[in-house]
């Protein structure tokens, strides 16, 4: 499903951070969403200036959260994704 409004990578990971249910690191995040260790790691990068994430070291690894700010934010995100429905979200062909 294509976005027009919210990049799918970011709000994947937004989302799949909300999951407290399970601890995440950058390479599980990247994995979970089906992208790349390097762009979850600068966008997390993005999101820790940003306070919408923290990280905490063990050892080799980070652990990520989200702040009360990103999750008030992935709510959004969710509350902006159930108003727009995928008919609405489709882009109109360019003509040829």
């Amino acid at each position: 499903m294509e976005n027009i409004i919210l990049k799918q990578k970011q709000v994947g990971i937004l989302l799949a951070l909300r999951d407290t249910s399970q601890s995440w690191y950058i390479s599980s995040l990247a994995k979970a969403t089906n992208t790349t260790y390097v762009h979850t790691c600068n966008f997390l990068a993005v999101c820790e200036r940003l306070g919408i994430t923290s990280s905490e070291k063990h050892g080799k690894l980070k652990l990520i959260k989200l702040t009360e700010k990103g999750l008030r934010l992935a709510d959004m995100v969710i509350n902006i994704n159930t108003i727009i429905t995928p008919e609405q979200q489709k882009q109109p062909e360019q003509p040829k």
